[in-house]
């Protein structure tokens, strides 16, 4: 049986060839002889409670200069595919949970989202880390300035961040006695009106920032540890962060059994766990990265493994 997928991500003709995980997993769907649909987010409707899209039969190359083939768009019903990957890089925005909206349409009547809709939308990438409070380092999610000026007092060494970014965007570091901590708070606040997270300070980032995968709740045996440039304290690949593939240590091992059942039962197929020294600092569901770079050091197939997942929760269905 000829399986069909959908994928809803950002331009694939812009996409970076050499590290995108979504053409990971597109490449392992193709070599198992699936039909290949292409999607972009505005792509996306509802008609009489339908759920619709304009999409584009695909096929994907292992070529840096042409890793795609886009054929005639045309007007389908989502429920035509067996599964879509939704693959939309954040801001998590409401064009973003119209989005989820729309696939839960398509959801409901037996077409594999993955990752399920209803678990994006509960589990906010930095917040959900938070329901695992052994595996985290204090951390605070508040609008309010003073709660997080008393955080600061109490840890004297804080990561200040947004809830709804990626890449590092937006996070700073605020040392003891630093001048700029009241107009950090004004500037990520809007002056008390959105809330923020707050973290201690993990001195271990200059060993990386670890990206853990998990694939139906379960850890894959190598991460990434990305490591800040000298000078920096965000491990994001974005910010220059460099790579390093390694095996997981207990610590991290135990971290992925304590988070995996969760998971699992909120439909969250595929997930990145950011591990930093013994600490779980985010749980990425929207659109995890770093396939390639394990792939291309340990030969695991992730994006393989991926699909028999998939396949086997169709098998499921």
């Amino acid at each position: 049986m000829t399986i069909s997928i959908g994928v809803v991500m950002d331009p694939i003709a812009n996409l970076n060839y050499k590290k995108d995980s979504t053409l990971a997993m597109l490449w392992a769907a193709q070599e198992r002889g699936w039909a290949l649909y292409y999607m972009e987010q505005q792509h996306l409707y509802l008609q009489q409670g339908e759920a619709m899209a304009t999409m584009a039969e695909l096929q994907v190359f292992r070529d840096p200069e042409r890793w795609c083939q886009l054929g005639p768009s045309k007007v389908r019903e989502l429920t035509a595919l067996d599964a879509v990957l939704m693959r939309k890089d954040p801001p998590f925005d409401n064009e973003y949970i119209y989005s989820t909206y729309i696939l839960e349409a398509a959801e409901r009547k037996g077409v594999l989202i993955v990752n399920r809709c209803q678990g994006l939308r509960d589990c906010n990438e930095k917040v959900f880390a938070s329901h695992f409070p052994q595996c985290c380092p204090p951390l605070l999610v508040s609008a309010d300035q003073q709660l997080h000026r008393d955080f600061h007092r109490q840890h004297t060494d804080v990561i200040f961040k947004p809830l709804d970014g990626m890449g590092g965007s937006a996070v700073f570091r605020v040392r003891r006695d630093d001048p700029n901590l009241n107009v950090i708070l004004e500037t990520l606040t809007l002056h008390g009106r959105r809330t923020i997270m707050a973290q201690r300070y993990i001195p271990e980032i200059v060993a990386g920032d670890k990206r853990i995968l998990m694939i139906e709740g379960k850890a894959l045996p190598y991460c990434l540890a990305r490591i800040p440039p000298e000078g920096e304290t965000r491990g994001n690949l974005a910010a220059g962060a460099q790579g390093r593939v390694q095996a997981l240590s207990e610590r991290d091992q135990w971290i992925a059994g304590q988070v995996g059942p969760a998971l699992k039962q909120r439909g969250l197929l595929f997930a990145g766990l950011d591990v930093i020294g013994d600490y779980l600092t985010e749980i990425n569901v929207t659109s995890p990265t770093c396939i390639r770079e394990i792939d291309q050091a340990c030969q695991l197939n992730i994006g393989g493994q991926l699909m028999d997942a998939i396949v086997e929760r169709l098998g499921q269905a």
